[in-house]
């Protein structure tokens, strides 16, 4: 049961298994995710949870298993089933991704405010003083100062991109956001308040997301469950206070010992 549990799931995982020839990447995988829930994935190096991570956001196709995914009218649609145009204006509307290399999920060369105002031109916004004022105003919510709307990403230090990136992908309002290690590569203190800026506005949007991370702290700060993975396998999973204050199996309780170089 989960504080959620009146509505109806959002996303719903079956069996999500993935081989590299025959590699094995990630075995068995199921979970339900409902509105508004923050879901941790952890564990060391290779244990799977970047694969499980690219086949939810349809990087990647499952060798077996399905993803159903409840779309704005109620109707649960499986992802794989859909057209690759579908799943590409999902990408772009109603889910975001945040990569650990903000490289990776912003243009580099196109200023600030395009960056996010691409975003908006994707659901068919096209009046360009609309565009810059809401541009604008989530520059201002991630902590960007106005006055560096028409820098590129080029210009900006690694927390501030890594702010951007946020920026970009929440404008469009989105139901579900990946992340893959949000903080990874930055400095402590860059990571406090990044963190701290993440979690008020998850909170405030009730956007779920699914977290990638090595990091238990970062799992403990953002996430209301978690999923303990190890060698391709869901070991264990559970409301995240929980497993992360009496972790059941010996694998876990070396993770939260951190024992385990992750």
């Amino acid at each position: 049961m989960t504080p959620f549990d009146d509505d109806k799931p959002l996303l719903i995982a079956e069996g999500l298994t993935k081989y590299y020839g025959r590699q094995l990447g990630c075995r068995d995988a199921s979970f339900e995710l409902y509105e508004g829930e923050v879901m941790a994935v952890v564990g060391e190096s290779g244990s799977g949870k970047s694969t499980l991570l690219q086949m939810l956001s349809t990087q990647i196709e499952p060798t077996s298993g399905r993803i159903l995914y409840r779309m704005r009218d109620g109707g649960m649609k499986n992802l794989w089933e859909m057209s690759e145009p579908e799943r590409r204006f999902l990408l772009r509307t109603d889910w975001g991704y945040v990569h650990q290399d903000p490289q990776h999920g912003l243009r580099m060369g196109v200023s600030a405010g395009g960056n996010v105002g691409e975003r908006l031109m994707a659901i068919g916004q096209r009046n360009y003083a609309g565009i810059r004022a809401t541009a604008a105003d989530w520059l201002g919510r991630v902590e960007i100062p106005e006055n560096r709307i028409d820098d590129t990403p080029r210009t900006y230090s690694g927390g501030m991109r890594q702010r951007l990136q946020i920026a970009r992908n929440l404008v469009t309002a989105p139901r579900l956001i990946f992340m893959d290690e949000p903080t990874g590569g930055l400095d402590v203190s860059v990571q406090a308040r990044l963190l701290d800026l993440l979690r008020r506005i998850v909170s405030e949007m009730r956007i779920a997301a699914i977290i990638v991370t090595h990091d238990l702290a970062v799992a403990r700060l953002l996430s209301n469950r978690i999923m303990v993975m190890k060698g391709g396998e869901v070991i264990e999973a559970g409301l995240t206070d929980q497993v992360l204050d009496d972790p059941h199996q010996p694998y876990t309780q070396l993770l939260v010992s951190s024992i385990l170089p992750v």
